[in-house]
């Protein structure tokens, strides 16, 4: 099997000793690391509430997935993580903004702590046609 490293700029770099995504089978699967709701051009987390946070972290999951030329409507499973599952509800209303249509299986867990204190961190499966890596 091939793998390759995706990384771009525009999204957070690692905080640790992982990438932020692995394509495979050809690029037609895309495996993302968890983003947390830090600011890819100073490494630090945004200010906010949760829905901030939650937006942040869906952006910083699009920059990887364009970086793979895929986009969120290639998603087909996420992992939400939250230290307060009472923001559950505030959540939902930014991720179902991103994920109209066809919004990919799903878990979100409470967690005692995060990376960096964050609130929430998302990671994703994508799935696409595939390209020439």
């Amino acid at each position: 099997m091939r793998r390759t490293v995706v990384h771009t700029p525009h999204a957070p770099a690692a905080i640790g000793p992982y990438s932020q995504a692995i394509s495979v089978q050809g690029g037609r699967q895309l495996y993302l690391s968890g983003q947390v709701p830090l600011d890819p051009s100073t490494g630090e987390l945004i200010d906010g509430d949760i829905r901030a946070q939650t937006a942040r972290v869906l952006d910083n999951l699009e920059q990887v997935l364009l970086a793979a030329d895929m986009s969120l409507a290639n998603v087909v499973r996420c992992t939400i993580f939250l230290t307060n599952l009472a923001d559950f509800a505030a959540v939902n209303e930014v991720y179902a903004l991103r994920f109209r249509d066809a919004p990919p299986a799903r878990s979100t867990v409470q967690v005692a702590a995060l990376p960096r204190g964050a609130a929430i961190e998302i990671d994703a499966i994508a799935v696409g046609d595939g390209d020439s890596r």
